[in-house]
This record gives C-alpha cells, sequence and structure tokens, in this order.
C-alpha cells in the first residue's frame, strides 16, 4: 500500500482567492488531506516579464502551458501596472477553513515571484529579512510557527540552507529529489516533490504518466498548485485522486510522510541543481 502527499503550492493572489476554495472542494469530495504551502506576501507575478526577455524557455513554457489561462490577465500585471496585492495575508477567513478542515498548512513564501528570480544576485541580509517577514506574518496568520519551508521554483543555495538550519524546521520539501534524504548543510529533512507537475508534461499523456508512477505502491509526493489543479486542471488533477486510491495508494499531508520515514535509514547528502524537463530553469535534487 503506497503513500501519495499532496504538495500545494499558492504562489498568486488568484490562486490563494480561486484555486483554494475549489481544491478545498474537491479534496474534501475525496475524503483526503494535503498539506498548503502558503505564499504569505506580496503578489509580483507581472516581474515575470522580465523572464520573458532573459530566458527563452520561461517563454516556451508560458505558450506551451496557455499561461493567461492559468494565472489570468490581472496576474500578469500585478507588481508592474497594478499594484501587488498581498497573497495569503488578504484572505484570513480561506486559511481559517483550510485549517478547520484538517489540512496541513506550511510556509512557501513571502516574495515568491522575486525570490524565484533574483534570489541568486540577492544578498544573505535579503534572504534572512524575506525568512524573517515571512515566518512572522505567517505566524500572525495561523497562530502557529511553521514547521516546515518548501521553496518557491525549488530554488535553494547555501546561503538559504544555512538559514534553514537556524529555523529547526520538522522537515523541508525544496527539491525535486526522487527521494527523502537528510539536507548535509542544513541537517534537515527533505521531503521531496518526486512526480512532474502536470504544465511539465505533454496535455495527452499528463495523466496517464503521474498514475503509472505511483503504481508501485511506494512513497511519493505531487506538486500541485493552486492556480493550475484548482483552475482549468481541476478535472486532470480529480482523475490522479480516483486513479491513486483505486492503485490502493493512501493520499496524505507530507507530515504523515514524516512520521513513516525512519531516519537513520535516510541518507545524508548534497543536493544540486538540475534543468529537469518542462522547465525553464534549474531546480535542487
Amino acid at each position: 500500500m503506497g503513500m501519495l502527499g499532496l504538495k500545494i503550492d499558492v504562489d498568486t493572489y488568484e490562486g490563494m482567492k480561486q484555486g483554494v476554495p475549489c481544491l478545498l472542494q474537491t479534496l474534501k469530495e475525496f475524503q483526503v488531506k494535503g498539506t498548503f504551502f502558503l505564499s504569505i506576501g506580496p503578489d509580483n507575478s507581472g516581474r515575470a516579464v522580465l523572464q520573458l526577455i532573459k530566458n527563452p524557455l520561461f517563454l516556451q513554457k508560458m505558450m506551451r502551458t496557455n499561461a493567461a489561462s492559468l494565472y489570468g490577465w490581472k496576474t500578469a500585471l500585478y507588481g508592474t501596472l497594478l499594484p501587488a496585492p498581498m497573497i495569503a495575508l488578504s484572505f484570513p477567513d480561506i486559511i481559517k477553513e483550510i485549517i478547520a478542515a484538517g489540512h496541513e498548512v506550511q510556509f512557501h513564501a513571502w516574495d515568491h515571484r522575486r525570490w524565484q528570480d533574483e534570489l541568486t544576485t540577492k544578498s544573505q541580509q535579503w534572504i534572512r529579512e524575506w525568512f524573517s517577514q515571512g515566518i512572522a506574518a505567517f505566524t500572525r496568520l495561523t497562530g502557529n510557527q511553521p514547521g516546515a519551508f518548501g521553496a518557491p521554483s525549488w530554488l535553494i543555495d547555501d546561503r538559504v540552507l544555512a538559514i534553514v538550519k537556524e529555523y529547526k524546521f520538522d522537515y523541508v520539501s525544496c527539491t525535486r529529489a526522487k527521494a527523502p534524504f537528510i539536507h548535509e548543510i542544513a541537517n534537515v529533512l527533505e521531503i521531496p516533490s518526486d512526480l512532474p507537475c502536470f504544465e511539465e508534461l505533454n496535455a495527452e499523456t499528463d495523466v496517464v504518466i503521474i498514475s503509472d508512477l505511483i503504481k508501485d505502491g511506494g512513497i511519493h509526493v505531487l506538486p500541485v498548485h493552486a492556480e493550475v489543479e484548482g483552475g482549468i486542471y481541476n478535472d486532470k488533477f480529480r482523475t490522479i485522486l480516483q486513479n491513486a486510491i483505486a492503485l490502493g495508494n493512501t493520499v496524505v499531508p507530507l507530515k504523515e510522510i514524516m512520521k513513516k520515514l525512519i531516519l537513520k535509514d535516510i541518507p545524508l547528502r548534497l543536493y544540486k541543481m538540475e534543468l529537469l524537463p518542462g522547465r525553464h530553469s534549474a531546480s535542487a535534487v
């Protein structure tokens, strides 16, 4: 009997407003729980226009995934022509609904877009302040300190892990590795997203590929995005849940996977950066 962890990233204002309620209803219907990794602060999604110029792979991804339908045109203007609205901070009632439904909530980002686009150019002090702002706001919003961190776009470096170590998280989910490991720098458990995202795959075969990957009865983590599976890909997400349950998998939040792992059997290693198929920039693995 396998376990399928749901790592649900909330990256944008519209994802929080529209996608999360849709996902809450879907998960309720299937009677399963997931882990919501929340972006807390400003939605600067409009700054992604700079990536269209600098990174041809990003443009290809936007065209392949029909980004306008996924994210909406208003999202493409936040932080540039439109003010950047706060993401989770704008919807305390939705956060209460997530918690009341029994889902796990953890920290994903303060400013998701700027981390994704600018982390490598920023100082360690900027990173430290980013964590401080985000975690303080997360704590005010939820009433609890986060027990885990999931890096935006699976982007980390040694400076990030040094700061992560200071927070003494129970686990992190910052990579696309194939199996859990202990981060050598931070000495913390990594529960990776080992399955692909829908938008990384061919739309005609994505459900088949993901379903096939969970047939082995092992432990897997599906990366879910509120803007995607809570939007135009909701039917595909429902099919994945149906298939997973039919295969005998238990669908769980990541904290349940953490409880099942035997830490002494998990390898200690360094992460590395790798450009995965269907992505526009390197992810930690």
